[in-house]
C-alpha cells in the first residue's frame, strides 16, 4: 500500500481525544485505529499488542548485528476543539500555485499561508473546510508504516526497532501510562506534526493556571462602595499579566502565558492559562507574575477574592537530551546524506517525546510535512512527506 493511501485510511477514522473525561484512552473510538494498526503490524511480521490504555506497542527483530535499538513513535489522536470527525480530505496532484478552494467558502491562500508557494509540483491532501485533517499526527504514522513495509520488502539490514502509536497526545495524558518495558530501545523518534525540515529536541517547559476570582454581588442600585464584580476582576487580573507575552505576540524562543478559557458573571469567574517557556528560569518569572496579580488582587479587594493554582506539566527534554546526543547526531547525520537542508528548531509545544525523554529514552522529533494543525486549513505534503519515509529508513538502516 503507498503512502498517500495509507494515509487517507488513517484519516478517516475518527481519534479526537476528550479532556473531560479523565480516561485512558479519553475515547473508546481511538480503538479503531489502535486495532487496525496492530492488524497491519502483524500482517507485516512483527509482534504486535494492544493495551487497556490504547497504546500499540510492536518489534520488528533485528536482521544485523551491531545496530543501535532504536523506537519510532506517533500518536492515534487529533485535538478535541476542532472536529475529526467526518474528514473528507481533498487530493491535488502536481499544485500549480493559486487558491485552494476547500468547502464552506473556505480557501487556502498562498498570501495568507505562505509556506504554500514552496509546494509547487507537489502532491497535496486538504480539508474540506469543516474539520481538521489529522496529518498531526496520522502523517506520522504513515510515516512510520511505509518505513516497515518499505525495509521489510527490500531486506534492508537494520537492528531491533520498536514502534508505538499512543492515544492522548493532544490532551497530554495517554504518554503517562506508557510502558517502557515494552519499548526497550537506546532511543527513539517521535514523528510529528511540523514541516519536513524541521527536526527538534527541544520543547517547551509548561504549567497551567487556573484563577478563580468570587464576587460581592448586591443589587445595581445599591452597589456603590459594595459590589465586586468577579467578571470584572478576572479581566483586571489579566491586565496585570505582561501583554507582550501573549502567544500573538511571540514566537521563536519566546515564552508566552495564553488564556485558553474564561467563564463568569457578577458572583464568579474562571480563567484558565498554560505558560510556556524553553527557558525554565524565564518560567519561574512567569509563574511569579501570577502570583504578584493574584496578591493586588486580594490585597485591593480582600483576602479570598482570588485563589490561585499552578501546576508544572512537563519540562525541556534538551536539559537531558544534551547529556545522550546520540539521536540527534545519527538524525542530523541522516538528513545530511539525504540531501535535506534540515532546521533545528525549538519546538513550540510539547511531544510525547518529551516526557518519554524524563523517562529515560532520549526522544527528539521528525517533522512529517504537515501544515497549519489543529484547524480546518490543515494539508498535507504527501511530497515532503516521502521524503521523510526516505530519511526515517536511513536512520534505522545505517550505523
Amino acid at each position: 500500500m503507498e503512502l498517500l493511501e495509507k494515509f487517507l485510511n488513517y484519516v478517516k477514522i475518527d481519534t479526537m481525544s476528550d479532556d473531560t473525561t479523565g480516561l485512558t484512552p479519553s475515547t473508546n473510538k481511538q480503538y479503531v485505529l489502535a486495532n487496525k494498526l496492530h492488524d497491519e503490524l502483524e500482517a507485516l511480521g512483527l509482534t504486535a499488542l494492544v493495551n487497556d490504555k490504547c497504546t500499540v506497542y510492536a518489534t520488528l527483530k533485528a536482521n544485523k548485528e551491531g545496530m543501535d535499538k532504536i523506537g519510532l513513535l506517533a500518536h492515534m489522536d487529533t485535538i478535541p476543539e476542532v472536529s475529526g470527525t467526518n474528514v473528507k480530505p481533498q487530493v491535488i496532484e502536481n499544485y500549480t500555485g493559486g487558491i485552494i478552494k476547500l468547502g464552506n467558502g473556505e480557501v487556502l491562500d498562498p498570501n495568507q499561508f505562505e509556506a504554500l508557494k514552496k509546494e509547487i509540483g507537489h502532491t497535496i491532501v486538504t480539508t474540506s473546510g469543516d474539520t481538521v485533517l489529522g496529518c498531526d499526527d496520522k502523517g506520522g504514522i504513515a510515516v512510520i508504516m511505509t518505513v516497515l513495509e518499505e525495509i521489510i520488502k527490500e531486506n534492508l539490514p537494520h537492528g531491533e526497532i520498536h514502534v508505538a502509536f499512543t492515544p492522548d497526545e493532544e490532551i497530554g495524558t495517554g504518554i503517562l501510562s506508557f510502558d517502557t518495558d515494552l519499548f526497550p530501545v537506546d532511543y527513539a523518534y517521535t514523528i510529528d506534526g511540523e514541516e519536513y525540515e524541521e527536526f527538534s529536541y527541544e520543547n517547551f517547559n509548561a504549567s497551567s493556571a487556573t484563577v478563580k476570582i468570587k464576587g460581592f454581588e448586591i443589587h445595581p442600585g445599591a452597589a456603590k462602595g459594595k459590589m465586586i464584580n468577579a467578571a470584572k476582576v478576572a479581566m483586571e487580573f489579566a491586565s496585570l499579566l505582561p501583554q507582550a507575552e501573549c502567544p500573538e505576540y511571540t514566537d521563536g524562543y519566546d515564552g508566552f502565558n495564553h488564556l485558553t478559557e474564561i467563564k463568569g458573571n457578577t458572583s464568579e469567574a474562571t480563567m484558565h492559562y498554560i505558560l510556556r517557556n524553553h527557558d525554565s528560569s524565564k518560567l519561574k518569572k512567569q509563574k511569579q507574575d501570577f502570583v504578584n496579580a493574584y496578591s493586588f488582587i486580594n490585597k485591593k479587594y480582600g483576602e479570598g477574592t482570588c485563589i490561585l493554582d499552578i501546576t508544572d506539566s512537563y519540562r525541556n527534554m534538551r536539559e537531558i537530551i544534551d547529556n545522550d546526543m546520540r539521536s540527534v547526531n545519527k538524525a542530523l547525520k541522516a538528513y545530511h546524506e539525504e540531501g535535506i537542508d534540515v532546521k533545528v528548531v525549538p519546538t513550540r509545544g510539547g511531544t510525547d517525546g518529551a516526557r518519554l525523554t524524563f523517562m529515560g529514552i532520549c526522544t527528539p522529533n521528525i517533522g512529517t510535512g504537515g501544515y497549519n494543525c489543529h484547524g480546518i486549513h490543515e494539508y498535507a505534503d504527501i511530497t515532503e512527506m516521502a521524503k521523510i519515509v526516505s530519511l526515517v529508513k536511513r536512520i534505522l538502516t545505517t550505523k
